[in-house]
């Protein structure tokens, strides 16, 4: 495995790999979306994140809009950071520095979470705001300490007996697959930020025993997993926002794809590269995905008879952040392919990018109280947040068509 030592230099921080590709893009990638298409929606994201900041209390931040109401977060849920994260997004994209403002204003609100020790949603919260804010200003005064005291708080919650980092509190020690999406924030404190090697080592760990613990044999995830946090032992597969303990959570399975994505980027140990490719072939094979990449809420939701008590109401309920996140990890793994791998995962991504740019995913700007993307799941079986706009949907949304743009840009079709 390739151990990434830190570096120093103010320059090299400002290109903290948030959405860097594994490897330059090669001649024999086809690409089948515009330059006019991907500017069209950024420039459309920039007209509605504008009506979205009209709506946000000061003290806090954009969740979702429901019932014709904006729903607020406190700092310390888990999608408080993707907020200034898109206004950052979209700063770099536009240059219009109010965005940056308004990013700076949530920032300001965001920074004590960093001794946060209470939650494993580190990344999340503090790699999406502050590591976009430092990758695109390079200030290194102003966000390194953040971004390194977050690492520190999140690798308090690392225990070497079951080799994972705790995600909630109850249960005996219950690690969810979302945690995947936490590990870039300790991988990038080691390699770019010049923190303790521990916290890269405690995220190779972790995902590592995500890759055996976590999977089924066909590369299907559960979404928990409680562990005996004395001796390691694993007491219960479960799930919590998935149909049933063995069905296939949509969202779950993306974050797996993405996570072990990033982990081959952050490490070039091609364990992970194959791990993810098998992952994304299990979920485009399936027989519920959908011909237009949109995925249902679980895959195995549309089978659902009398098991599950949320089949007959939402058995065709989509989630377009599960779509959106997706697209994000398809652009990236095509960049770590060649020939006709690459050429179907960037195919893949084009078609959840259209799909999600278009009636009915795609709302008019001025409405949907300012979000970008239209029906996303949070958790059905809490009946929470269904069918509804969602602050990480147009994150992932907006940070996929940041990524396609790069790869435009680096083969000069800009």
């Amino acid at each position: 495995m390739k151990v990434i030592h830190a570096i120093g230099s103010t320059a090299a921080i400002g290109v903290l790999a948030l959405f860097a590709a594994c490897g330059p893009q090669t001649e024999s990638a086809s690409f089948n979306l515009s330059r006019e298409f991907v500017d069209s929606n950024l420039n459309g994201a920039v007209a509605q994140i504008k009506v979205l900041a009209q709506n946000v209390p000061a003290d806090s931040l954009p969740r979702t809009f429901m019932d014709g109401a904006s729903i607020s977060s406190n700092t310390s849920w888990w999608t408080s950071g993707f907020y200034p994260g898109s206004l950052l997004y979209l700063y770099e994209y536009s240059q219009d520095t109010q965005l940056l403002e308004l990013a700076k204003e949530k920032l300001a609100l965001l920074e004590k979470e960093k001794r946060n020790t209470s939650t494993h949603d580190l990344g999340f919260i503090l790699y999406c705001s502050f590591g976009n804010a430092l990758r695109i200003t390079g200030d290194t005064a102003a966000y390194r300490d953040v971004l390194l005291t977050a690492a520190e708080s999140l690798s308090t919650r690392f225990n070497p007996a079951t080799k994972t980092i705790r995600s909630w509190e109850g249960w005996n020690f219950p690690v969810i697959i979302d945690n995947m999406m936490n590990l870039e924030l300790l991988t990038q404190a080691t390699s770019k930020l010049g923190g303790d090697q521990k916290y890269y080592d405690i995220a190779v760990t972790h995902a590592n025993t995500t890759m055996r613990n976590h999977y089924r044999a066909d590369h299907s995830a559960y979404h928990v997993i409680d562990y005996n946090p004395e001796t390691g032992d694993i007491i219960g597969r479960k799930t919590a926002q998935g149909a049933l303990d063995e069905s296939t959570w949509a969202r779950g399975q993306a974050w797996g794809l993405y996570g072990y994505v990033m982990m081959y980027r952050e490490t070039a140990d091609s364990t992970y590269l194959d791990f993810a490719k098998n992952i994304e072939a299990f979920l485009f094979n399936h027989p519920n995905m959908p011909e237009n990449l949109v995925p249902y809420w679980d895959f195995d939701s549309p089978d659902l008879q009398q098991d599950s008590p949320y089949a007959a109401r939402h058995r065709t309920t989509r989630d377009a952040s599960a779509a959106a996140i997706l697209a994000s990890a398809l652009i990236e793994l095509s960049t770590c392919a060649d020939g006709d791998e690459q050429t179907d995962y960037l195919g893949k991504a084009e078609r959840i990018l259209q799909t999600l740019s278009s009636q009915p995913y795609k709302a008019e700007i001025g409405s949907n109280g300012g979000f970008i993307l239209r029906h996303s799941v949070g958790s059905i079986p809490h009946g929470s947040e269904v069918d509804v706009p969602l602050t990480y949907a147009d994150y992932y949304y907006i940070e996929a068509l940041m990524r396609y743009r790069r790869l435009l840009s680096e083969r000069s079709i800009f």
